[in-house]
């Protein structure tokens, strides 16, 4: 979701700051380096992330989620929220299509929901998934293989996973996905999403019909 359908735009990174202020999970020198940790899983489940930089301390890490997860809404209610240019436009085409679309992401469902809700997103896919309702986050590959199992689609091979950042490409390589796709409105750029495995890289969602053989373009 965020750097891929929705724009981000620093939100991650400020609740972040905000997380690791009020619970105490990285100060002082060590706050740069965390950061620097939160940028390079971006992405991924944000408990994952908090264990370990709680290094191992799962009180602490809980304590440290919950206050991103507050974080977050507060600077969602605070600033809004909104769509990558094109991106609901592009899931209602792909919808329209056959195809059938699942959001995931790393946040908790709290955070998601408050995204969807913003947005007034929620009939807009057909799933959209966490990664509590999977059971491992990214760069694991069950949020992929969750969203084809529930959608009922035929095989992997029919499947296409789009995101923005590294952990969003190993997702989509490791459940076998026929494509896999990076987007350059989020973390990281087009060198990284090649590394990580990608097929292509688009400039934005909104490409992603074009590539697929939806439009004449």
């Amino acid at each position: 979701m965020a750097g891929t359908t929705v724009i981000d735009d620093g939100a991650v990174e400020q609740a972040f700051a905000l997380a690791a202020e009020r619970s105490g999970i990285a100060t002082g020198d060590a706050f740069e380096r965390s950061l620097q940790y939160v940028r390079d899983t971006m992405g991924q489940s944000k408990i994952e992330v908090f264990r370990v930089l709680a290094d191992g301390d799962e009180a602490a890490a809980q304590r440290a989620n919950a206050a991103f997860e507050d974080a977050y809404a507060e600077i969602v209610v605070r600033d809004g929220v909104a769509e990558v240019e094109g991106a609901a436009d592009v899931i209602g085409e792909l919808r329209a299509a056959g195809a059938s679309v699942t959001f995931t992401t790393g946040f908790a469902p709290t955070t998601r929901d408050a995204l969807l809700d913003a947005l007034g997103w929620h009939d807009l896919a057909d799933l959209a998934l966490s990664p509590v309702d999977a059971g491992r986050g990214r760069p694991f590959p069950d949020l992929p293989l969750t969203a084809l199992l529930r959608t009922g689609a035929t095989s992997v091979a029919s499947m296409v996973v789009v995101g923005d950042t590294r952990s969003d490409i190993q997702t989509g390589t490791r459940a076998g996905a026929g494509l896999v796709v990076g987007v350059l409105t989020g973390a990281h750029d087009r060198a990284a999403l090649l590394d990580a495995g990608a097929d292509v890289v688009i400039e934005s969602v909104r490409d992603l019909p074009a590539l697929l053989g939806l439009r004449g373009e």
